[in-house]
């Protein structure tokens, strides 16, 4: 079943506890914070579901339709398809919605592709796993994770000593129709306009906390569940003309707080086994899978900057000065770059994780590698475009009600016009290039693009993994071997 944005819609309608401070929203499609980007999410539904678009955002089997970000991949031409799907995805809302439907989506389907990881778990979750991911790709199910503890929290010792409990959430009872869940995990991006949380671990579980390693799929209207959100961005806009990103395209983060949630154990997939916790999406296609849509996702988002920087430049003329023709050279190669090395995944794609079915997956060498240049240069990118806007947005008018008065209006269209674009466009094209650079939500994206796959050494340490050091090591072995050493 293909979704439309209607249905979503109303799909969120679902009684969820979503929290703004103090406030409690009673309807995240109507509250002013949030209804304009849940308008933008449905749109997505609504691409997806236009009959223009059947074959590019689906594919059948056994006579249904399903999303195409829920194809296991079999070759090739499977890839590419995916692929082009996500781009079309992250193209709608230029790559700002980092946690679209096809992120998550993503993540499980790899894990559908290797079930029998989980039967290192224990008998039964194999089964849980593949009937959910059918499940969720029947009813076109948008999730969003929660996979981390919260900052802080990691040490049980210091919450027994002032006699709280532990923060972090960690399964509190065993019961026959299921676990009883209560904690908090960080940080549920598009939380608040998922359908359900997948909740679990990318962060090694010691020894001693096989309470916390868990992995469940929660409704996110579950009794108990509560969204705690960061201050939303469309907050308090006047207008979404000064501010044309943060008005459409927040997609929200927030902490998810469990008291005592009960989770039916058709929905757990992993517990008490703290290898398995993490485990699960490097042993399958999992992980290869999703951050393959991240990189996707970022190259939308890089075109909207090339494109931004470009007019930016021919708005005054200085796309006229040599220096200037240097740097979008250099974004330019930059883009192409991106784009080369996400061809490439699929161009050298691998015959894993093997076995009977015949599953493929992108690169993963070549997808870890892109996904290390993305979190590494966008804060460089970014300094890019603000370099060569100057000063330009601070010479606008303090928001667009100028337009309003006639006097005024005449005044800012007769000094503010340059031979190259009239005064209202320069002032559109200087917001828009703001809210990239300098807004909050600016600011949120430059936090996003660097932690959004953890921390530097997290993300390298999957190409470490992944490198064929004894390839390598035979490369200057073989040179090794034919130094000849000097006679005496």
């Amino acid at each position: 079943m293909l979704k439309t944005g209607k249905e979503h819609l109303e799909c969120l309608r679902d009684g969820r506890e979503v929290y703004i401070g103090g406030e409690k929203v009673d309807d995240v499609t109507t509250h002013p914070a949030f209804a304009e980007s849940a308008k933008s999410m449905a749109a997505l539904y609504d691409m997806k579901a236009n009959p223009a678009n059947r074959d590019l955002m689906s594919f059948e089997e056994d006579g249904e339709r399903f999303s195409m970000y829920y194809l296991k991949p079999r070759n090739k031409e499977d890839l590419r398809h995916r692929m082009k799907a996500h781009k079309k995805i992250a193209d709608e809302t230029c790559g700002l919605f980092g946690r679209s439907p096809d992120h998550v989506s993503s993540f499980v389907t790899g894990l559908a592709m290797k079930p029998e990881v989980f039967d290192a778990v224990g008998p039964g979750y194999g089964d849980n796993l593949l009937n959910h991911y059918d499940y969720m790709r029947r009813n076109d199910i948008y999730a969003a994770y929660a996979v981390l503890p919260p900052a802080g929290a990691r040490n049980p010792d210091f919450y027994h000593r002032k006699s709280m409990p532990v923060p972090t959430l960690r399964v509190v009872d065993e019961r026959d129709d299921g676990l009883v869940i209560s904690g908090m995990k960080m940080l549920a991006t598009g939380g608040v306009f998922a359908d359900e949380l997948w909740i679990g671990n990318l962060l090694p579980i010691a020894e001693g906390q096989e309470a916390e390693a868990v992995t469940c799929a929660v409704p996110c209207g579950t009794r108990g569940v509560s969204l705690w959100s960061r201050k939303p961005f469309a907050q308090g806009l006047q207008n979404k003309f000064d501010y044309p990103l943060s008005a459409k395209y927040d997609e929200s983060d927030v902490m998810v707080l469990c008291d005592n949630v009960l989770v039916p154990w058709e929905r757990v997939f992993v517990h008490a086994n703290t290898e398995m916790s993490r485990g699960i999406y490097v042993a399958t296609p999992s992980h290869a899978m999703g951050n393959h849509q991240s990189n996707i996702r970022f190259w939308a988002k890089l075109q909207l900057m090339t494109g931004v920087l470009s007019k930016i430049t021919a708005s005054s003329g200085n796309n006229q000065i040599p220096a200037v023709v240097d740097q979008l050279g250099r974004m330019a190669a930059l883009e192409a770059t991106l784009g080369g090395m996400i061809h490439g995944q699929i161009e050298a794609f691998e015959g894993w994780p093997g076995g009977d079915d015949g599953y493929v997956t992108i690169n993963r060498r070549y997808m870890y590698a892109a996904l290390n240049w993305c979190t590494e240069n966008h804060s460089m990118l970014i300094e890019m475009l603000r370099e060569l806007m100057g000063g330009g947005v601070f010479q606008m008018p303090a928001d667009v009600s100028v337009m309003s008065d006639p006097d005024l209006r005449q005044k800012f269209e007769q000094f503010w016009s340059t031979p190259f674009m009239e005064s209202l466009d320069r002032m559109k094209l200087y917001r828009l290039a703001w809210d990239l650079v300098g807004s909050e939500f600016a600011g949120r994206h430059t936090s996003y693009e660097k932690f959004y796959a953890g921390s530097y050494f997290v993300v390298r340490n999957h190409s470490f993994r992944e490198a064929p050091w004894d390839d390598f090591h035979a490369i200057a072995e073989r040179q090794l071997d034919a130094m000849e050493v000097p006679e005496e």
